[in-house]
């Protein structure tokens, strides 16, 4: 299997995950939903919650990239470092996987949308970016190369 197959089977497959935990959550969570504005770095949850690779910035850009085009649920990490998985982008239904979000890896945002929680988890239902201030500038040479964990 080559790596461009990997990559979409996994961003399928993710797809797939997105929409479960769309279903999952039940329509009173759903109802209850609030509308917020959250500000942070978008980046992919499995470096986030690992701690396996250096997850912030530039040090991090392109495995963020990576990991968003393979599948894994991209977030946004707030100041406070909360965690708010991102289901949906504007009327993107196709968000998980989707070169559109990989193109906001790392990025410090400010957006707009719905919070559903549920069992701890905080999911976004971004509707707009409202602020997009690029990449976030934390290089190596700042913080030392940290390739296992933090």
């Amino acid at each position: 299997m080559t790596i461009l197959s990997q990559v979409r089977r996994r961003a399928l497959l993710s797809t797939a995950f997105a929409g479960l935990l769309a279903a999952a959550v039940p329509a009173s969570a759903q109802q209850s939903g609030q509308r917020v504005t959250v500000t942070g770095e978008i980046s992919d949850s499995w470096c986030t919650i690992s701690g396996l690779m250096f997850a912030k910035g530039t040090a991090h850009h392109q495995c963020a990239v990576w990991c968003a085009l393979g599948g894994i649920p991209v977030a946004i990490r707030d100041a406070n470092g909360n965690l708010y998985l991102i289901l949906k982008i504007g009327d993107d239904e196709d968000s998980a996987g989707n070169p559109r979000v990989a193109k906001l890896a790392t990025h410090e945002v400010t957006v707009d949308g719905e919070l559903l929680e549920r069992d701890g988890v905080k999911y976004l239902l971004v509707d707009r970016i409202a602020d997009d201030k690029g990449v976030i500038t934390m290089t190596h040479e700042e913080h030392g190369i940290q390739p296992f964990g933090n």
